[in-house]
């Protein structure tokens, strides 16, 4: 009998911050009468994936995240309330109600408390992986509580310093596009504010396709 090929073991992880699931958009999604097709999926007795709900209702930077991970590597989603997730699991309207009660902040214990559950396993689970948090390390949402458990192995992109929200967006998606990983440094000891780089030059239009 042949024996099944073994599973490799990732070089690299990616964790990738939560997006608000008390804000307008979620509440566009969460509506009852909405009948889009990601609100339909959502109701639905499967659900929708994390990753779709997160990217609709974060837009750019959350896109940018996702399709970033998805090129370089695998990646967990950070949730309010249950820890760490991948983007793929399958998600309906209760766990988004549940979601939107739960501060990100460590000092509400329904949001730490998964989420150092789940970084303790995955560090145990992989113990020479590194582990890139695609999210502000100038907060103290989640970059100290992954920092203790992950330590030195714990990394960020370098070019995220001074950057905003939609300005990471862009800048993962212009990785992703053109294959290029970015830089990456370690969290201990970095410098979590910076001065705002110079904004990035727009990409070349994809050629069209024609038939």
């Amino acid at each position: 009998m042949m024996r099944p090929a073994p599973v490799p073991v990732p070089r690299r992880v990616f964790l990738l911050s939560p997006a608000r699931c008390d804000g307008v958009r979620m509440l566009m999604l969460r509506r009852k009468a909405a009948s889009f097709r990601l609100a339909m999926e959502l109701r639905s007795p499967t659900g929708a994936a994390v990753g779709d709900v997160f990217t609709f209702t974060s837009g750019l930077y959350f896109r940018g995240k996702i399709t970033y991970a998805r090129a370089f590597g695998v990646s967990w989603v950070i949730t309010p309330g249950a820890g760490l997730v991948e983007p793929e699991r399958r998600i309906g309207p209760a766990d988004l109600d549940a979601w939107a009660r739960v501060r990100v902040d460590l000092e509400d214990r329904r949001y730490r408390r998964p989420l150092e559950r789940d970084a303790r396993a995955l560090a145990v689970r992989l113990p020479d992986a590194e582990v890139v948090l695609l999210g502000s390390i100038a907060s103290n949402k989640y970059a100290n509580l992954l920092l203790d458990i992950f330590d030195d192995r714990l990394l960020f992109p370098v070019d995220f310093v001074g950057r905003g929200d939609m300005s990471r967006g862009g800048l993962l998606l212009r990785s992703a596009r053109t294959g290029t990983e970015l830089p990456y440094g370690p969290v201990r000891g970095a410098i979590r504010h910076g001065p705002r780089p110079p904004r990035l030059p727009k990409l070349p239009s994809r050629p069209s396709r024609t038939a």
